[in-house]
């Protein structure tokens, strides 16, 4: 049965196969770059600069000589590491503040959404971002924090909008009934019931954690070097973008790229996950 479910899958999101083997290679990248990487991607070859892709260098080199094939490799690792954790970070940080406003309600619920949430809605989450690595400096883990910091209201909303929901059904009344702790009520009965859309949120938030590491390494706020990101790569070559626009060409499209895939997985996982898309779709 999950082996025709997962066919069905297939034959009815072709991206969504796409979007999985995208992110299976980043994964292995990140995973296993030093041993991938047919290069140091911090090894300067002043001579090859600027190099155009060659069989030695199949991506070419940048203005210090440096493989750009290996450092996308491992900047594949900066990108899913920074990604993962930020949704991972603003996830836990929005199924706590959005499960405790909607199950109390009140003046909790007035306090958290009206005050806390509005007031981070404000201001937009890159700048946010950018103010506290300005202040803080820049740092993978300043990086992670400055980013979740700015991400976890939209999570925060969505999970307090589906404890509304559930939180008068009647399992929730009955364990109520049983004498049953708010903090078991909350774990045990309301969060399974509404993971499913959470999920997908998350799926799609890779993308967005991902664009968003790539703009912070841009404005050269992300991981110092001499580290590779792709958003550090973008930033080196639009100074070479017209006598070597492989510099910009490579990172860009690798962005484009994790950017798409995790869209797709997220629409993908949002059909199936939705009964009434899956009773349309055949699932």
């Amino acid at each position: 049965m999950f082996s025709i479910s997962l066919r069905a899958v297939a034959r009815n999101h072709p991206l969504a196969a796409v979007g999985i083997v995208l992110v299976t290679i980043f994964l292995i990248f990140a995973a296993f770059a030093p041993w991938i990487a047919p290069q140091d991607p911090a090894d300067i070859d002043l001579p090859h600069r600027l190099a155009h892709p060659s069989v030695l260098h199949w991506c070419g080199t940048d203005e210090l000589g440096r493989d750009i094939l290996s450092r996308l490799i491992f900047g594949a690792r900066v990108s899913m590491l920074v990604g993962g954790s930020v949704v991972l970070a603003s996830l836990f940080l929005g199924l706590v503040i959005g499960a405790i406003a909607g199950y109390y309600g009140g003046h909790t619920d007035r306090l958290i959404n009206v005050v806390v949430m509005n007031a981070f809605l404000s201001f937009p989450g890159i700048l946010l971002a950018i103010a506290f690595v300005a202040f803080r400096g820049p740092g993978m883990f300043n990086l992670i924090l400055a980013l979740a910091l700015g991400g976890w209201v939209g999570y925060a909303r969505l999970v307090r909008a589906q404890v509304l929901a559930v939180r008068d059904r009647e399992f929730v009344e009955a364990a109520r009934a049983l004498g049953a702790s708010d903090t078991r009520v909350i774990v045990r009965h309301i969060l399974p019931n509404i993971i499913q859309p959470v999920v997908v949120q998350g799926a799609i938030g890779m993308a967005g954690a991902i664009l968003a590491e790539a703009t912070m390494s841009f404005l050269g706020l992300g991981v110092p070097p001499p580290v590779a990101s792709w958003g550090s790569m973008l930033n080196d070559g639009r100074a070479h973008l017209f006598d070597a626009p492989h510099l910009v060409l490579y990172p860009a499209l690798a962005v484009m790229l994790a950017v798409l895939a995790f869209n797709f997985i997220g629409d993908a996982l949002r059909d199936y996950l939705d009964p009434r898309s899956r009773l349309e779709i055949g699932l």
